[in-house]
């Protein structure tokens, strides 16, 4: 592999398949769905795919619109990445509006849609019409988790070629950090292996000391809920560092988005413009309603990131403890004495109801629980045995 396909990590199948498709024009699908858990990679893949689709070399990652596509400027390439909860009607619609229009560079037309199980259910159907009745020289290319319908709707999903990608391989991450990003060997191994080979996530944990303490911390957490008051603690620790990176990412962007839309409504000016600014009120509601959802999903994620942490060392207890002597591969290898204590101490069918208490959280704040009562009602429900 070369080019822009050496950004897809330990996915040779996947983009063998994507290669054939680009040097077949004749035989190109107009709809693609791209799955894979977290970490796979799928829209890494979607954007090389929009690559190549746009190179005259089939994505050699050197010419003019490589470049331009895998930086998001290409004027035919359209990349929505939701920053909110969802994708609405109106991002949809727009959608639709760019994916009728000719190529006026490339060769194609190409939409990625990030996340695309986040499309409410309007914007899936304004979606659905558009693959239905695809635009001439259109690709489309969606990336959800998996294929069920909580994800994608099954209209959606029968009018489109699915890419599976499944979790890359620690070695393949591992090299991947030491080529690319000129990260220690040493470090790019623990790296791989702690991120369960989330190639995004293994990137921040070599690069970051914040990240390397944050995961320590999470994990900490299981051996230390001796008590009710232990409990609540690690739930303020766990809520209040969600709100710290939700306020580390969007303090200066509000601040700067709120300015810059204020400067092009004339706020604060004098004379004519006054009216105009006036009338921009709406636009600055609908601004602060954006940022926070924003500010909502990064909470959210944050959390989920951690949650996700802690199912897995509980997993890995339950393994330890089901076969200690197997080599079975751990979510968490380098804490596998804290997983063997863990097993130790709640027994397989303790490890097996701690599980479902974390993904029971997880659905909670999904449905708008408040993050703080949900993550006590976890620790309380994670407490050590006496």
């Amino acid at each position: 592999m070369s080019g822009v396909w050496d950004q897809v990590v330990g996915q040779p199948a996947v983009v063998a398949e994507l290669q054939a498709a680009v040097a077949d024009p004749a035989a190109m699908t107009h709809a693609w769905l791209f799955t894979g858990p977290p970490g796979s990679g799928r829209s890494v893949a979607a954007r090389a795919f929009a690559a190549a689709l746009q190179c005259p070399d089939g994505g050699d990652g050197t010419c003019h619109a490589c470049r331009t596509v895998l930086a998001g400027t290409h004027a035919d390439v359209t990349v929505i990445v939701p920053d909110g909860l969802s994708i609405g009607v109106v991002e949809a619609r727009e959608l639709v509006r760019v994916a009728g229009r000719a190529p006026s560079q490339g060769r194609w037309q190409v939409i990625v849609v990030e996340d695309a199980d986040r499309m409410s259910e309007s914007a899936a159907n304004a979606v659905l019409k558009m693959i239905e009745e695809p635009p001439p020289r259109t690709v489309v290319a969606l990336c959800a988790p998996s294929l069920h319908p909580d994800d994608v709707p099954v209209t959606i999903r029968s009018r489109c070629r699915v890419v599976g990608l499944p979790t890359p391989a620690v070695d393949a991450v591992a090299e991947v950090l030491v080529r690319r990003d000129g990260v220690d060997p040493g470090l790019a191994a623990w790296s791989a292996g702690a991120s369960g080979g989330h190639v995004g996530r293994a990137r921040r944990l070599a690069r970051d000391e914040d990240a390397r303490m944050a995961r320590k911390a999470v994990l900490d957490v299981p051996l230390s809920l001796v008590s009710l008051a232990a409990c609540l603690d690690a739930a303020d620790d766990l809520v209040g560092t969600a709100q710290e990176e939700t306020d580390a990412a969007t303090g200066a962007l509000n601040g700067v988005e709120t300015e810059a839309l204020k400067a092009s409504l004339g706020v604060g000016a004098r004379g004519p413009g006054v009216a105009a600014a006036s009338r921009g009120a709406g636009q600055l509601k609908e601004l602060e309603k954006r940022q926070k959802s924003r500010a909502t999903r990064i909470g959210r994620d944050s959390l989920d990131r951690a949650l996700v942490d802690l199912a897995g060392l509980y997993r890995d207890a339950l393994v330890l403890h089901a076969a200690p002597s197997e080599p079975l591969p751990l979510n968490h290898p380098d804490r596998r004495a804290d997983a063997a204590e863990l097993g130790r101490l709640i027994g397989p069918e303790g490890a097996l109801r701690r599980i479902d208490a974390v993904l029971a959280c997880r659905r909670a704040l999904e449905q708008n629980v408040k993050p703080q009562v949900a993550v006590e009602a976890l620790t309380v429900a994670l407490r050590l045995p006496a």
